[in-house]
């Protein structure tokens, strides 16, 4: 299995990055793919991939609560940070208009900037959507056939958004919100519908510490040795063998990011 999302800049790893990337290989997690959500954490991210070659990438973009800091639409860095094998994917990027840190209009500017940058350089595109559908697909819709594939990371939507999505050629990120029985209700009915060769796997982490973990862990902290955990969730739901599952995904990932086999 591959974790697609993972926030390994995030401070809450400072202390213990090795032992995180040790227990992820342990669990059985062949690769990691390290989200970049700003020009810093681009290249942060970038430098981490370096530190482990072969078993961590990394994606180069601007998440939308980091729209507000772009001035540049050529987005020179990120198009300099994308020209490095390691950087699989352009983004994070997308909208955000749940907490909307930055203001709506930069948000869809931005978004746009890095689907035409995607394009430009035949790149796949990781997405982030939050209470943002209708505009999100609007923006994405003129850009997806020149996109070589794009990912909406972390899927939390409806059944009509998951088929909206699906019907745009997404592949779609599932994370340990499928584990918690009071807000991951749809999801955990809806997953079924996404088809094996658009589904992949995700921690999110430090985010999104699936709740029915047991023996609870004493600290919040999400990290990726706990894929397998969301992996076994996802197949219960969809009524699969674990195994199948976990062999699907895998095949997805590395068809995604173009990751080979280690």
């Amino acid at each position: 299995m591959i974790d697609i999302g993972v926030n390994l800049t995030n401070s809450r790893f400072d202390k213990d990055r090795e032992a995180v990337i040790a227990r992820a290989q342990q669990a059985g997690v062949k690769a990691l793919i390290l989200s970049g959500t700003s020009e810093e954490e681009s290249r942060q991210a970038l430098a981490m991939a370096h530190q482990w070659p072969g078993y961590c990438f990394s994606t180069a973009g601007v998440h939308p609560h980091d729209a507000k800091s772009v001035s540049d639409f050529s987005l020179p860095a990120i198009r300099e940070l994308a020209s490095d094998p390691a950087v699989v994917a352009i983004g994070e990027c997308g909208l955000d208009f749940n907490r909307d840190f930055s203001p709506r209009p930069q948000q869809e500017a931005v978004f746009e900037a890095q689907l035409a940058l995607a394009a430009a350089l035949q790149k796949p595109v990781f997405m982030h959507c939050r209470d943002a559908h209708e505009r999100f697909l609007a923006i994405l819709k003129p850009w997806r056939d020149k996109l070589p594939a794009a990912v909406l990371h972390c899927f939390t939507g409806s059944e009509q958004e998951l088929k909206d999505c699906l019907a745009l050629d997404l592949y779609i990120g599932i994370t340990g919100w499928i584990c918690d029985d009071r807000r991951g209700t749809e999801l955990r009915d809806i997953v079924r519908h996404i088809p094996d060769d658009r589904l992949m796997i995700e921690t999110d982490c430090p985010y999104l510490l699936p709740r029915d973990l047991r023996p609870k862990p004493k600290s919040s902290r999400n990290e990726p040795a706990y894929l397998p955990h969301i992996a076994q969730a996802v197949a219960t739901c969809r009524q699969q063998s674990p195994a199948d599952l976990r062999a699907a995904v895998s095949a997805t990932s590395r068809a995604f990011f173009q990751i080979e086999p280690a």
